[in-house]
């Protein structure tokens, strides 16, 4: 199959439509019309066989993930997810695992309401790039720069789960079989927290996704911001399945460094704090108070009063 004929079975014309697109897949670049008075963010990430996922994942799990990471950028902007590109290589064409992971692709596309518009095909060492477009209000989007002394240090869902699930695929942890697919899917498929993302535009003072583990990703907003924060870890939101396979240190460590959660962690100031409670209870999202922010520019992980140190500090990509 040549790359032109790959495009078209297997991408051109499939998942959402939009009436913003003007001109998508099939020429030299795509056309889209942004909303008056909204400004574009734009993510891209690659994801690389054996660095950022199992060679064994399946086809449509990783065809879903590959966007839920992308949509997680968007997310934690508090954009609206409008457009995207796909530049995938392959080491030789598989119709059957194209075929599942297209499926997985727009699965999730179509959830969010976001159009594939245009990309590229090659061969050589599996891989996926994608690059994302989202539309914000000019002036409300959500940065990593605007915690302030004082406000409260929040993050959505639970942490952990998904370090934990890559562990099993590994073979480096054993746990109940009632838990084992629960563990693996939030590894295989994200949730990624638009709408949360969303709620919070113009209450949060800053956010991020946690993508390399909490206390790697909380530092971009510490460094930003130029603030510090205290993050109690008994406060740190942990799944009953996590809870039953680990010890509670064990459990924690994966939360606070094992990556890959695509939750939100954001601050909010003391007079909004009400205002997020009835916003996220909305979007349909569970999120914990779990520290705050303080002067200087250190992060202190605290158990109950007393210092508390993780086995390890997240991900590196190099």
């Amino acid at each position: 199959m040549k790359e032109f004929q790959l495009i078209e079975h297997y991408f051109r014309n499939k998942g959402q439509k939009r009436r913003d697109v003007e001109l998508s897949i099939g020429d030299d670049c795509a056309l889209v019309n942004p909303a008056e008075n909204k400004s574009i963010a734009i993510s891209c990430d690659t994801l690389v066989e054996n660095v950022h996922f199992l060679a064994d994942i399946p086809a449509h799990a990783l065809g879903y993930k590959s966007l839920a990471v992308n949509l997680s950028d968007l997310a934690a902007m508090g954009a609206e997810p409008a457009w995207f590109t796909l530049a995938i290589t392959l080491p030789s064409v598989e119709p059957e695992w194209l075929e599942q992971f297209s499926d997985g692709l727009f699965e999730i596309a179509e959830y969010y309401g976001i159009a594939l518009i245009g990309g590229d095909t090659t061969r050589g060492t599996r891989s996926i790039t994608i690059t994302i477009n989202g539309q914000v209000i000019k002036g409300s989007a959500l940065t990593r720069g605007g915690a302030n002394n004082g406000d409260w240090v929040y993050v959505t869902g639970t942490l952990g789960d998904s370090a934990l699930g890559l562990d099993i695929l590994r073979g480096a942890k054993i746990v109940n079989t009632d838990d084992k697919e629960y563990l693996i899917n939030r590894h295989y498929y994200p949730t990624p927290r638009v709408l949360a993302g969303q709620a919070l535009r113009n209450l949060a003072t800053s956010a991020i996704d946690l993508s390399d583990g909490l206390v790697s990703d909380i530092q971009h907003v510490l460094k930003a911001s130029k603030v510090g924060a205290i993050i109690d870890v008994s406060q740190i939101p942990l799944s009953s399945s996590i809870k039953a396979n680990l010890s509670r240190e064990e459990a924690l460590s994966y939360a606070l460094t094992g990556g890959e959660d695509y939750e939100l962690l954001f601050t909010v100031p003391e007079s909004q704090r009400g205002a997020i409670d009835t916003a996220l209870i909305h979007a349909g999202v569970k999120f914990v108070k779990i520290g705050q922010i303080c002067a200087g520019d250190k992060l202190k992980l605290v158990d109950q009063g007393e210092p508390f140190v993780p086995v390890s500090h997240g991900f590196e990509h190099f």
